[in-house]
């Protein structure tokens, strides 16, 4: 039986502090996890391929001979894959590509003076490392929304890592998506074995080139090595598990609201499902629903842990105001809108990593076919994190480029600013320039 938290916040002030220690969350176990991963990282930098083959071994039960994907075994995976799950992937793909084109930012020069230019430039990391994860569920559209943004950015150099299954091969739909999208580097290993020789590269057995940036989602050791790794590598975030929060008032489909509940949940026994509403009689209504629905989906068992854990609730709100507050409280990586005038609440939310509007804009629409990204910020890093896009394959750089008397306009200014700051030097460097 379903059992869902309720938290009622009637009459309480929504402040920072309360919503900061009020609002549910998974209970976070990382120092352990940390320590454990930092010295699996150190054996895989001095061991190499060796050590990534044995934790393969330990982690998947699974003996490898070669880490490398063959190219014959991309092309294979592609001719058997489902010509239904093709379409399915080449449309999503479509729409993805279309969305990143917008996002690819332009070069911007900017004239201070005449002959005083400043040109700030967007330039894509050159070799990115591609996680996408294995675990309860086959995940070939995390393929295409780490893909996709990268070979728009312009990336000339992608790799992807997947936890191998028992025939020490990534799931073949994973692979033939690597091939749809033309990425022919795919390696077979998962974990924070992974990362590790994602970031260190591998020299010895086989020749993996380290890489600029990691990123995708993957389970916390995943996660803890993407972490520990930011000092030798770029990453684009460290992920939690996933989480939806719904804001709806008395005008809500239950059955809708219940189901979006039930599909974030099906996802790992820690994903958090949030509803957030100002309805006593919604919320009678989303639980009754959940009673019917929770039974009849596959994954019963996962859903039923992940409703009932200190993660997921029920949360009552004096009206929709409240409700907003909470849910930009909450900084969640996926927000559905079912209320009145849901346009005009949805601009009010400016914390959530994807929100989705309305009955007809479900979370799962965002994670196929929307033509959004569903890599996106958890456990409250929507306040100040983005998800993934063009931009996370993007570094900027700045060209400065003066003339002589561009510099003159200004020399005095500089001098000042270096003496105020005590580092005489830097006004020489300056001076120096116009002495005869």
């Amino acid at each position: 039986m379903v059992r869902v938290n309720i938290l009622d916040f009637r009459g309480e002030r929504l402040n920072k502090r309360f919503l900061k220690q009020r609002l549910p969350r998974a209970a976070e176990t990382h120092a352990d996890i940390e320590r454990r991963v930092a010295e699996l990282l150190a054996q895989v930098q001095a061991g190499g391929t060796r050590a990534v083959k044995e934790f393969t071994e330990r982690f998947d039960s699974v003996t490898l001979e070669s880490l490398r994907v063959p190219a014959s075994e991309l092309e294979r995976a592609e001719a058997e894959l489902d010509p239904s799950v093709k379409a399915a992937l080449v449309e999503s793909i479509s729409r993805a590509r279309k969305v990143a084109a917008d996002q690819r930012p332009t070069d911007v020069r900017t004239q201070l003076a005449s002959g005083a230019h400043v040109t700030t430039r967007h330039l894509p990391i050159e070799r990115v490392g591609l996680y996408v994860p294995g675990g309860l569920a086959v995940y070939p559209s995390t393929v295409v929304m780490n893909v996709v943004p990268a070979q728009a950015a312009g990336s000339a150099s992608l790799a992807i890592a997947s936890p191998p299954q028992s025939n020490g091969l990534p799931h073949p739909t994973v692979l033939a998506t690597a091939h749809i999208l033309g990425v022919d580097e795919v390696w077979a290993m998962g974990g924070a074995q992974a990362i590790g020789a994602l970031a260190y590269g591998l020299d010895d057995e086989e020749q993996l080139d380290p890489v600029d940036l990691i990123t995708g989602p993957g389970n916390a050791y995943v996660a803890a090595a993407k972490s520990l790794m930011r000092s030798q590598v770029g990453i684009d975030a460290v992920a939690g598990p996933t989480e939806i929060i719904i804001l709806a008032d008395a005008n809500a489909d239950p059955a809708f609201v219940a189901a979006d509940l039930i599909s974030q949940a099906e996802h790992d026994e820690l994903a958090a499902s949030v509803l957030v509403t100002d309805s006593t009689e919604l919320s009678e209504r989303v639980q009754v629903e959940l009673l019917t629905q929770v039974p009849a989906a596959a994954h019963e068992a996962r859903i039923n842990t992940a409703l009932s854990g200190q993660q997921s609730a029920i949360v009552l709100v004096d009206d929709i105001d409240a409700g907003i507050d909470v849910v930009n409280g909450y900084a969640g990586e996926h927000v559905e809108v079912h209320t009145a005038e849901a346009d005009t609440v949805a601009a009010r939310i400016t914390n959530g990593g994807a929100v989705f509007v309305g009955d007809w804009s479900p979370v799962s629409l965002g994670d196929y076919c929307a033509g959004s990204n569903h890599v996106l910020p958890t456990m409250g890093t929507a306040a100040h994190g983005s998800g993934l896009g063009v931009h996370s394959f993007i570094k900027v750089s700045q060209v400065i480029d003066y003339d002589r008397s561009a510099l003159a306009e200004v020399a005095d200014h500089i001098e000042v600013l270096a003496d105020s700051e005590q580092l005489p030097a830097h006004g020489r460097a300056v001076s120096i320039r116009f002495e005869e």
